[in-house]
């Protein structure tokens, strides 16, 4: 009997994780659980650790190590904490695919650790080719890994992609389904709560990524994103909002042929593809009723109301240190409005005046981004306190 492919998934308790566990139940005679890590939903992992007996799990929190040790006590599962743990489990010789679903700045170290031991990484993390593009990108390459996207719109143009010479390609085409504002006043923005940004038209995700969304932030880090995976120039990178989010992305060639990857808004499809290229499973996952449906519709984004999407295509620009910036004040700025510190509009203020601080240079290591990434959230900080 062939063996089974050992995941490692890296932040299982998040909305990536936990629907990847969920594709892994789907085929248990594919797929073995191997390691399991949280950030400090202690109570989850014990609980899929129970359920799916992996052979380590890995609590981020170290304060939480022994309440999780506690309860994994009557089972032979090695409980590890802390980020160096995790970043040891990437690169362990006894895992084919790394998972990462880490949230935010969490996730680039682990996807560094993996691409250096040659591993098959399939990303959810867009945070990690968003602070650090070229040198994941770099280690890639030097460690002979493969990385494999998990956003369902790159998984689309990944799949669009195959069997065509990346010469041929003269446009990305990024679609958003324009999220819960789309069509609001822009006076009322100022008034937008926490439950209104947080109610997604078509996807179910993390807080951060659904906020992300809203001010379109989300689609400006999936065009550095693409940028880095696919070696396509930013001027060649468009985004339409497209509200039905049948069409997940299209990639427009030179001949004038364009190529779109169409299905229902369900992750799973894009985490199963990502685990099992270049094969495809059977599932019974629902499929777009192209009569019910009746049409799809596009439009150009809003760039006087969504302003974070245009400052990211010109931080891509700018490149160097300034996209770990970006991101890093733009979390801060994410959970500040979530934790009711500052209004929505506002999070594009301390975004913007994050960046006015910081000179463009060029990116040395990974240590000087991780300083880089400190001093920014300890500007956006100060920003807000100054609102």
């Amino acid at each position: 009997m062939k063996e089974k492919i050992k995941l490692a998934i890296l932040g299982s308790t998040g909305s990536i994780g936990r629907q990847t566990i969920e594709v892994v139940e789907m085929f248990p005679e594919i797929f073995e659980i191997e390691v399991l890590t949280a950030n400090e939903n202690v109570e989850l992992l014990a609980k899929q650790s129970l359920e799916h007996h992996p052979n380590a799990v890995v609590i981020s929190n170290q304060e939480l190590y022994l309440e999780l040790k506690d309860m994994l006590k009557d089972t032979d599962i090695k409980v590890f904490s802390g980020a160096d743990s995790i970043n040891h489990i990437a690169k362990s010789d006894n895992i084919d695919i790394v998972i990462i679903a880490l949230v935010g700045f969490a996730g680039l170290q682990p996807t560094l650790e993996a691409a250096k031991a040659g591993k098959r990484i399939a990303l959810a993390t867009k945070e990690a080719l968003v602070v650090a593009g070229e040198l994941v990108i770099n280690e890639v390459k030097q460690g002979k890994a493969f990385l494999i996207p998990i956003d369902s719109e790159h998984s689309a143009i990944f799949q669009c992609l195959q069997g065509e010479a990346l010469n041929t390609v003269s446009q990305l085409i990024l679609t958003a389904s324009g999220g819960p504002f789309k069509n609001l006043k822009f006076e009322d923005f100022d008034n937008i709560t926490i439950d209104e940004a947080l109610r997604h038209p078509r996807w179910q995700m993390g807080n951060k990524i659904t906020i992300d969304s809203s001010t379109l932030m989300n689609k400006g880090f999936e065009v550095i994103e693409a940028h880095w995976l696919f070696g396509i120039a930013p001027s060649n990178i468009k985004v339409l909002i497209h509200p039905e989010s049948i069409i997940h992305s299209m990639v427009q060639f030179i001949d004038g042929s364009i190529k779109a990857q169409l299905s229902i808004p369900d992750m799973r499809i894009p985490i199963l593809y990502a685990l099992t290229y270049p094969y495809r499973l059977p599932t019974n996952f629902d499929t777009p009723d192209f009569v019910e449906l009746h049409s799809l519709s596009f439009d150009n984004p809003d760039i006087k109301h969504f302003p974070h999407l245009q400052l990211a295509y010109d931080i891509l620009n700018i490149g160097g240190i300034m996209p770990c910036v970006l991101n890093a004040a733009n979390e801060i700025a994410v959970y500040a409005f979530l934790n009711k510190e500052i209004k929505f509009t506002q999070m594009y203020t301390v975004i913007e005046k994050t960046l006015e601080k910081f000179t463009p240079t060029s990116v040395e290591n990974v240590e000087h981004l991780i300083s880089v990434d400190q001093r920014a959230r300890k500007i956006s900080c100060e920003i807000i306190n100054q609102i």
